[in-house]
């Protein structure tokens, strides 16, 4: 993808790594278009099942480069005519992106994990820290407000007066104490063996049944209850009955009935997404 973005895939999982290790994965603008070039393309891919994020060297993400963004006066034009668009910014798509993803996408967070480097965590399906990670939604210690769709994801994880202390001081958080407020899922000191175990939990699953979940959550969640219902409704006719739903049903009665406990019968690629 790009000498800041590290792609692998591994069987059915993506591993993507932001690889900007000697200044802790801070966002600068090659960073932040390969990082979204990255799950533009994952989306395509009909075959993963699940997506770990997270960052190489001694840190997930020490959040916005704010020396290399604004050295260069074209980038910071760009930037500021960005704050004008109509609609989701490539800024906002640092997060956004990975919501959009019909698959798991799960962060493993280590060291520094600041501004954009929690925005982009908060868009995860699920956050696994280290005990000792250090979280901070820090907009406000450079006069900025959390504008990389941080609002749209910690509206879903906490109260409204715990996400605004939380943006009005600025602070530092342990993965403990992250996991505590409920912006982290899981702490455990080994985030991707952690990540892998639940993805192996996953794939037994039918991947249009995750990709129709996930989407369904989402729209629902802070939704009315009259529209939530109907999203429920709509998601569930998009499964029913087809392909990968008939094989669910078949895996189960296999398993019931095989020695081993194991399916036989593969998924299909995923048609949902």
């Amino acid at each position: 993808m790009s000498d800041r973005v590290e792609l692998e895939i591994k069987g059915q999982v993506a591993y993507v790594r932001l690889n900007r290790p000697e200044k802790h994965n801070g966002m600068d603008f090659p960073l932040l278009k390969a990082l979204v070039k990255t799950a533009q393309q994952l989306k395509k891919n009909r075959d993963i099942r699940a997506v770990l994020l997270s960052g190489n060297g001694p840190s997930f993400c020490s959040g916005l480069d704010v020396k290399a963004m604004f050295a260069d006066p074209k980038r910071m034009a760009h930037g500021f005519a960005a704050l004008h668009s109509p609609v989701a910014n490539i800024f906002q798509q640092w997060g956004m992106a990975w919501r959009e993803l019909p698959v798991p996408v799960i962060a493993c967070i280590h060291g520094n994990c600041f501004g954009a480097g929690i925005q982009l965590a908060l868009a995860a399906d699920i956050r696994i820290a280290t005990p000792d990670a250090k979280l901070s939604v820090m907009e406000a210690k450079w006069g900025l407000v959390p504008d990389m769709s941080g609002t749209v994801t910690l509206r879903e994880l906490v109260p409204l007066d715990v996400a605004k202390e939380l943006t009005f001081t600025g602070r530092v958080l342990s993965g403990d104490a992250a996991h505590a407020l409920g912006l982290v899922t899981h702490v455990d000191a080994d985030p991707q063996t952690k990540a892998e175990a639940l993805v192996a939990e996953m794939v037994n699953r039918s991947p249009d049944a995750i990709a129709a979940g996930k989407a369904l959550l989402q729209e629902a969640w802070l939704a009315s209850d009259e529209d939530a219902l109907a999203a429920e409704r709509r998601w569930q006719r998009r499964v029913m009955g087809r392909k990968n739903q008939r094989i669910a049903a078949k895996r189960n009665t296999e398993m019931a009935r095989s020695e081993t406990g194991e399916p036989s019968t593969p998924y299909q690629p995923r048609k949902l997404g």
